[in-house]
């Protein structure tokens, strides 16, 4: 009897050959890379927006202060518009500088994600006060326009600070209290509107950016 050798067979597969590996290794590669991009877009999308500068808040409100003290000298006049306007032109200035910084250090985009939704959040209550601010002067009607002007700016805070950390929102509750308070007690008090007026203006845009500066600055790295 002829004995014949068998044939194993075995569930082990060979590697492919390497043309066929480098054939399909271009089409993975995209597909990662997509992935990667999709993963990074989602979570900026859902995530706070934590470049908000803390200690360049505690600068805005110490040039807000000196403000005050120089505004309070004038009676809601064309003198008292200019140098708030200035204030507002400084602060927007050093609060992107701020911003920039602390993201750049902190490798987070600020323009797009939540940085976009927190920009488009806060602009339009921002601009509604700056509109605002002609026809009010223009009537004589100065004297409501620090009430008005920390009115819109808490109201804008708040939309924005939604996309932000927690203690946004709270500051721009805070900032809605002092020009709802600002907006009585001038109409309360006439004879009184310089005084309460500059001192609202410097209780908030003032003292409240530098106590929630301070907060932001130890909770959330500067």
């Amino acid at each position: 009897m002829v004995h014949r050798p068998r044939k194993f067979r075995t569930r082990f597969h060979l590697p492919p050959p390497e043309d066929v590996r480098a054939k399909d290794a271009p089409a993975s590669d995209v597909r990662a890379v997509e992935d990667l991009r999709f993963i990074r877009q989602t979570m900026e999308r859902s995530a706070a927006f934590t470049a908000v500068p803390g200690w360049g808040m505690v600068a805005i409100g110490c040039t807000a202060l000196l403000a005050a003290g120089v505004a309070s000298r004038h009676a809601f006049d064309l003198r008292w518009l200019e140098i708030w306007v200035s204030e507002a032109v400084l602060a927007i200035g050093v609060a992107v500088v701020a911003i920039q910084r602390k993201a750049a250090l902190g490798g987070l985009p600020w323009t797009s994600g939540p940085g976009r939704k927190v920009a488009l959040s806060f602009v339009p209550p921002v601009v509604a006060a700056a509109l605002l601010t002609i026809p009010l002067m223009s009537a004589n009607l100065g004297a409501e326009l620090p009430g008005a002007w920390l009115l819109l700016y808490g109201v804008g805070v708040i939309a924005g600070g939604a996309f932000s950390v927690a203690a946004v929102p709270v500051m721009g509750v805070c900032f809605m209290t002092v020009g709802a308070a600002a907006l009585l007690l001038v109409h309360g008090w006439p004879a009184l509107s310089v005084g309460l007026g500059n001192g609202a203006m410097a209780a908030g845009f003032g003292g409240l950016h530098i106590v929630f500066g301070i907060w932001i600055a130890r909770r959330h790295g500067g």
